[in-house]
């Protein structure tokens, strides 16, 4: 199962998403200071009226003209030491009232600094907030008697504030204050999709014209890793591009320049060894001793089938051979059966079908190559055909001693062999695994070695499904 990547592998992905977290975050830390902002001036919006009532009314009494001392107080106001109002919804009183509702110490600290900024020295400030029922109108009151109707409950904030503007002389009054919660969240919301559009949308444009080319590119470079041969890139898109489009277009004419030479001149060996072996061939026939003429004709066979595996490896990867769809089990079965006809010590598993797209001469070869190397050194080759997760496999498995941990990757070298001599009983010239490997390599495969713990080798030829 594939894992989800959240984060995005391009390179115009991640900067798209670096600028959008960019934004994001900028975004934030706006939307932090208008909130704090808009809180600010909602608690001076509530506190203004109850500190210029309370400075209004107390102008007011410094006002008075001497000529018009104070009425003294009535009995009953004495008693309860509370003065008459000077102004509406102000109230003076020489003890210290009690504020119903939620106390709101903000609110208590902007009247302070309110009336400091004002040179306005008050000793103590308290503030409460409550919800009252506003009395119905006269008009509400007769629509209601005339329809039936119940009025709705008009419940409204209620903000108090008491000050002690002078040693047990308090002042008291209160205002209506409103609850609506601030309306700025849709507008910044907007504001910000507007903002995503205006910086991201020109920038998936220029991100969409610069990862054509780069796209083209990779994919032209993995084609030229598979076949050996790419088509040319177009040069377009920003400079940047063009010029590294430029470059890549010389470096793989260079290079398919080089391969067609390396491919000439291993044409030319090729030949021109061929031709003395051929004729070495036909002079071993006028020998007359039979075992010289015998092991001279090896001799000239093993050194056909060094040249083969050489020029093989040589031009690994730039195959002519057209791919396929092929049955695995089939191909398997076919080549087992040719080593069974030469007597070889070889047998193949059943298995189910498994089609694969290969090269298949490549793949008999790369197999016959795993039997060859378990029969040489392992005495016996047991093959078979596997379906793994999402790939193929072709095990050849051998009763011989393994190869050791330590030389598992240079076995993979050419001309590495187990045994130092270059002995065709006890193997070849060291070059089967470096092909097997270099033709799994062309097919996307891979060829894997694992010594088995009840002893011998296991060698897989293995292919994507």
């Amino acid at each position: 199962m594939r894992r989800l990547r959240l984060w995005p592998q391009s390179l115009v992905g991640q900067i798209i998403i670096l600028i959008a977290i960019a934004l994001f975050v900028a975004q934030a830390i706006n939307f932090g200071l208008l909130l704090r902002e808009r809180n600010r001036v909602d608690l001076t919006s509530q506190t203004a009226p109850v500190v210029y009532r309370v400075i209004n009314a107390l102008d007011a009494r410094a006002d008075r003209r001497p000529d018009r001392p104070d009425r003294p107080l009535e009995p009953a106001l004495r008693e309860a030491g509370r003065e008459r109002p000077d102004r509406r919804n102000v109230e003076f009183t020489t003890t210290r009232p009690v504020l119903e509702g939620r106390a709101r110490p903000d609110v208590q600290a902007r009247a302070e600094a309110m009336f400091d900024d004002i040179g306005l020295t008050v000793h103590s400030v308290a503030a409460a907030e409550d919800s009252r029922v506003m009395p119905m109108r006269r008009w509400e009151q007769i629509r209601s008697r005339a329809t039936g109707e119940t009025m709705r409950d008009r419940r409204v904030g209620r903000l108090s504030l008491a000050v002690e503007y002078k040693p047990g002389r308090w002042v008291t009054t209160e205002a209506r204050i409103g609850n609506r919660s601030p309306r700025f969240g849709g507008w910044l919301i907007g504001q910000t999709l507007i903002l995503y559009g205006i910086v991201l949308l020109p920038l998936l444009w220029v991100g969409s014209r610069l990862a054509r080319p780069l796209k083209q590119l990779t994919g032209s470079a993995q084609q030229f890793a598979r076949t050996g041969a790419a088509d040319p890139v177009d040069e377009r898109g920003p400079g940047d591009v063009r010029d590294l489009t430029l470059a890549f277009n010389a470096m793989r004419a260079r290079i398919i320049a080089m391969l067609d030479e390396k491919d000439r001149m291993l044409g030319a060996i090729g030949h021109d060894l061929r031709t003395p072996l051929a004729s070495l061939r036909v002079r071993t026939e006028s020998v007359e001793d039979e075992a010289e003429r015998v092991r001279m004709s090896e001799t000239i066979d093993e050194m056909n089938r060094m040249l083969e595996d050489i020029l093989s490896l040589a031009r690994a990867g730039r195959s002519t051979e057209a791919a396929q769809k092929v049955d695995l089990a089939a191909l398997a079965d076919a080549v087992v059966e040719d080593f069974i006809e030469l007597g070889s010590p070889v047998d193949l598993a059943d298995s189910d079908r498994a089609v694969a797209f290969v090269r298949p001469r490549q793949i008999r070869r790369a197999l016959r190559n795993l039997i060859e190397n378990a029969i040489v050194y392992g005495d016996r080759a047991h093959v078979k055909v596997l379906h793994e997760d999402g790939a193929l496999r072709i095990a050849v498995t051998d009763e011989g001693p393994g190869i050791a941990q330590d030389r598992m990757a240079e076995m993979l070298e050419p001309f590495t062999r187990l045994e130092g001599s270059r002995n065709r009983e006890t193997g070849g010239a060291g070059l089967g695994l470096a092909l097997v490997r270099a033709i799994m390599a062309e097919h996307q495969g891979e060829l894997r070695l694992e010594n088995r713990p009840e002893g011998g080798l296991e060698a897989s030829l293995v292919l994507p499904a």
